[in-house]
């Protein structure tokens, strides 16, 4: 078993599910950090952008209860440290699955988090699931939020609906733990369930290292003179392998230049996860990498998609057409039919954290011609949306080939 000598996040868990049914409001109650801070988040109450938050699961040596405080809330008593997750929010409104898709690329695990007063499924709450159904994502636990706000009689009548919705797919056997996460009822046995069904993969260190970049950043302010500047910043989660302080790595496809597509290379300027400042850093959690690239390529997310590796690394192949082995869900939000994919057709792919749209020049097998590359190994999952009346919905999936 791998050692994380500092108390980096072992483990990335994805809260999903439908527009206001709660997840960053359990996101608060586990961590104690809204992950709404992006100024259109505020403005308009929803989820945009993936939200990171770290959080401790801790026991109290003394009542043995579940919590994320030193001290703990139920008995005063002292709490031993287990290990440190990170939370990942993701969108749950219909316009930003993409968005949701490029996160669950990430997740070791995940909470699908259901509301109890409204009926199950709602449009999200199904897209959610398929999804991680389509990226192989097992270690699930279902959150049956807002109890609070209905009678016991229609609690145990949501219960039954979600028992059934769940029938069949990956969460079939998905404990589900009632909450009123406004008040933090049941949050010890929601933080005892995530200790117990979602444990720390097992990571395999000897690999060389792949990142995915889910954040970019130009952290100089205005103003500041040319002789202070530092270089840009990206943020994202080791998927294999380990990074060090001082290694040469590699962003692939890297950013357009005006005629092609040209991967940077740069130096690990440093490492940090939250607050802490790493030497090394291990999969798990956001993290951040200090380069020096020109902070001009890193602002605004420019480098969200691109995939990490060291520099003479084997890393993923540059992709402009992908070739897919792929599959159709049965039926999708919004549509009683999903009609065959078709020659000419416009769709979206989300490949690990990258999200392309390209245009389909081969029905078998479905081959894709995409407008901005991706960077990823034969195997690997394309999910795979299209416009379905005015709005893009996730419809299948692929596996390139």
């Amino acid at each position: 078993m791998q050692q994380y000598k500092s108390k980096q996040a072992q483990v990335n868990i994805g809260l999903v599910g439908h527009v206001d049914h709660g997840k960053t409001t359990i996101t608060y109650a586990l961590t104690g950090k809204w992950t709404d801070t992006h100024s259109e988040e505020l403005k308009r109450g929803i989820t945009i952008k993936l939200g990171y938050a770290d959080a401790e699961i801790r026991q109290c040596k003394n009542c043995k209860r579940y919590t994320t405080q030193e001290t703990c809330p139920y008995c005063g008593g002292e709490t031993e440290f287990k290990r440190k997750i990170a939370i990942v929010d993701a969108p749950g409104h219909e316009t930003l699955v993409t968005v949701m898709l490029s996160g669950a690329a990430l997740m070791d695990g995940a909470i699908l988090v259901i509301a109890a007063n409204e009926p199950v499924p709602q449009p999200q709450t199904y897209e959610h699931l398929m999804a991680l159904n389509i990226l192989g994502i097992k270690n699930i636990i279902i959150v049956q939020n807002k109890i609070d706000l209905v009678s016991k009689e229609q609690a145990l009548e949501n219960y039954k609906q979600i028992k059934e919705f769940v029938k069949g797919t990956v969460a079939e056997n998905a404990p589900i733990i009632p909450m009123a996460a406004n008040h933090k009822v049941n949050l010890d046995k929601l933080i005892e369930a995530i200790e117990k069904y979602i444990p720390t993969p097992e990571r395999d260190l000897s690999k060389d290292p792949l990142m995915y970049v889910v954040r970019s950043f130009d952290v100089n302010k205005p103003g500041t003179p040319i002789a202070k500047l530092v270089g840009g910043v990206i943020g994202g989660s080791i998927i294999q392998g380990k990074l060090e302080v001082g290694q040469e790595i590699e962003l692939r496809p890297g950013y357009y230049d005006g005629s092609k597509w040209v991967p940077v290379t740069t130096e690990i300027r440093g490492l940090s996860s939250g607050s802490e400042k790493l030497q090394e850093a291990l999969p798990g959690g956001l993290i951040a990498i200090a380069t020096d690239l020109d902070p001009a390529l890193t602002k605004d997310d420019q480098m969200v998609g691109n995939v990490v590796g060291l520099k003479g690394g084997e890393m993923p192949p540059i992709l402009t057409e992908v070739k897919l082995d792929a599959k159709t869900l049965e039926r999708v939000v919004g549509a009683t039919k999903i009609e065959p994919i078709k020659l000419g057709e416009p769709i979206i792919l989300t490949v690990g954290t990258a999200v392309t749209i390209g245009q389909v020049t081969k029905v078998k097998p479905l081959t894709v011609a995409l407008k901005k590359p991706v960077c990823a190994y034969p195997g690997w999952i394309a999910a795979i949306s299209r416009k379905v009346g005015n709005r893009w919905r996730l419809v299948g999936y692929g596996t390139i080939l």
